[in-house]
């Protein structure tokens, strides 16, 4: 068959049949008469087999090789490139994500993109201090460096400053990027929200603590529904910030705060906030009695519910302290003594 022919059934050109024979990888079996290349039937199965090779992603000399060598082994290519194919998505992935938070910012010309890039940057950089900055550039619109105002300022996307937040180590850069999220706008919640469903922990609790900055009831909802994950840090996270926005709901995990032994005093201070009226006051007691009386609650757990019921108003919190004053816990009774001794004198 000439070379023709095959180029017409094969789907590769002439010029590339011939740049195949130029580097040995499929040579015609003989000539015509004329001096043209003649085509073998094993030629045109070679053929085929570097198209396939070819289109798994290997290059020509990877190919001739594959075909080539007798030792050879199919397994260890195939790895190779199933490492580089990952790589290549991977980076393809992340050009993809700039491109797209490019385009959220909706730049009105060259000098704005760049500007989102430059922020993009620097929230990725090694340096916390370069990442704090950029950070405090979100929030502010007033990168250092620039010559643009603050209304000229292109804004970072949020999903950004999200995937900043949810990766961010370092507490000082943290915090920056809460107070650039808390200033965003729209879309933080549902992406923060999703965070909080992280296989990983410290991502969980960047998550909520995020989240508990973030102002309005779409946010407040969220942290809402964060009362009920199996993650204690989530939940505790959760009932600081909805309890300090005056919502009930977060007693019973404020409680388990207090019997944790994590974030108590905060804990304390928020329950005390919430017993605003008479009926609130007496069950936030009544839920401290409860835990107080499990048989399950250890000593150092009952000295701080008893603690905590000295910043609760009304006659539900006094009877329960009169009570645990002979409590057979000798640092609890003196703790409730003194408590009630404090009440009486204001």
């Amino acid at each position: 068959m000439l070379i023709g022919e095959v180029a017409r059934r094969s789907g590769v050109s002439a010029r590339m049949l011939r740049h195949y024979e130029s580097l040995g990888l499929v040579r015609p079996s003989g000539r015509t008469g004329s001096g043209y290349r003649e085509y073998s039937e094993e030629d045109i199965r070679r053929i085929f087999h570097i198209e396939s090779l070819r289109a798994l992603g290997l290059s020509l000399r990877e190919v001739k090789r594959a075909l080539d060598d007798a030792d050879f082994t199919p397994s260890a290519l195939v790895d190779d490139l199933i490492r580089r194919t990952r790589e290549r998505i991977a980076a393809e992935t992340e050009l993809l994500t700039r491109l797209r938070r490019i385009h959220a910012a909706d730049p009105a010309g060259w000098e704005d993109a760049l500007q989102v890039v430059t922020l993009l940057q620097a929230l990725g950089s090694k340096s916390a201090d370069v990442r704090q900055r950029a950070a405090l550039a979100s929030a502010s619109s007033a990168f250092p460096g620039s010559s643009a105002s603050s209304a000229d300022e292109v804004p970072v996307p949020v999903e950004a400053l999200v995937e900043a937040a949810l990766g961010e180590s370092d507490p000082n850069v943290a915090g920056a990027l809460r107070w650039a999220l808390a200033r965003s706008g729209d879309g933080a919640p549902a992406l923060l929200a999703e965070g909080i469903g992280s296989p990983v922990a410290a991502v969980r609790e960047r998550a909520v603590r995020s989240l508990a900055v973030l102002p309005g009831d779409e946010a407040a909802g969220q942290l809402r529904d964060a009362l009920a994950h199996p993650d204690p840090v989530v939940r505790g996270h959760a009932a600081l910030a909805i309890g300090a926005r005056g919502d009930t709901d977060a007693v019973p995990a404020l409680v388990d705060l207090l019997v944790e032994g994590r974030n108590d005093t905060d804990a304390a201070d928020t329950l005390s906030v919430l017993a605003s009226d008479t009926a609130t006051a007496d069950r936030i007691a009544h839920r401290l009695v409860e835990r107080l009386a499990r048989s399950t609650t250890r000593a150092p757990a009952r000295g701080r519910l008893t603690q905590a019921l000295a910043g609760i108003p009304g006659t539900r919190a006094s009877q329960a302290l009169a009570e645990l004053s002979h409590d057979a816990d000798r640092a609890v009774a003196l703790t409730a003594t003194y408590l009630l001794h404090l009440r009486d004198a204001r």
